[in-house]
């Protein structure tokens, strides 16, 4: 394992929940009130069974929840050990201010998969988990006010490139409604890079009818990720 940068093969089932989210995207009660919400590439994060219970609503989409869930629940129990450990041997280099420390961080983790699989085996839950991947996704144009997507656009820009960044972006504009809004965090890689065509992608969501803007996000944990991209959508 590298000691400059987190390494990662594939894409990571990660498992983030409500408060992480609220903090991530500077989220208001106004905002989660207003919903729908859709949360893309949710994997195993508890943020949709936490925002029913609380009654919002809000549901999630990610390629994984159109397999078996015991096997999807297994790769995120598995991936959280493998995350620990790698940020063990990287903790110096992130930002340790919201959780406080690397037990508080697996911690969060392991509650957020336990709450999301029991959300997700309720027969609500068989409703509120959609399986689907970027850039394409099967909701219908204008079904959701608030459109969330953490830890996979820009994150994993090694692997996906500026089309599909672009095309991306543009889908999740495509199911949000007029007036609606769109935030993606962080704004950084796994090797904890700007992206570097941001400007170029911020340009074509104004041309696509969106006006975006950098804000700041409520989660600066990966180094350099203290910003999220606000989109909103032209009425």
């Amino acid at each position: 394992m590298s000691k400059t940068f987190y390494e990662q093969v594939g894409v990571a089932m990660t498992c983030r929940g409500f408060e992480e989210y609220r903090a991530m995207f500077q989220l208001t009660d106004h905002e989660l009130a207003a919903g729908p919400i859709l949360d893309v590439a949710g994997g195993g994060s508890s943020f949709t069974a936490e925002a029913r219970r609380k009654g919002y609503d809000a549901m999630a989409v990610d390629p994984r929840y159109s397999g078996d869930m015991s096997a999807w629940v297994e790769e995120a129990r598995n991936e959280i050990e493998m995350s620990t450990a790698k940020l063990e041997g990287l903790k110096d280099r992130f930002d340790w201010s919201y959780y406080g420390s690397l037990d508080n961080h697996r911690s969060g983790r392991v509650k957020s998969l336990k709450l999301f699989e029991e959300h997700a085996a309720s027969a609500e839950g068989g409703h509120r988990y959609i399986g689907g991947s970027l850039p394409e996704l099967s909701f219908e144009d204008n079904c959701f006010s608030l459109v969330l997507c953490s830890h996979f656009l820009f994150l994993y820009a090694e692997q996906f490139g500026y089309a599909f960044h672009e095309a991306s972006i543009r889908e999740l504009m495509r199911v949000c409604r007029p007036g609606g809004t769109i935030r993606v965090y962080p704004l950084t890689s796994l090797k904890w890079e700007p992206y570097e065509k941001l400007d170029e992608l911020m340009e074509a969501v104004r041309k696509a009818g969106g006006t975006p803007d950098i804000r700041a996000s409520g989660l600066p944990f990966i180094p350099g990720s203290d910003r999220m991209l606000n989109i909103v959508m032209n009425a």
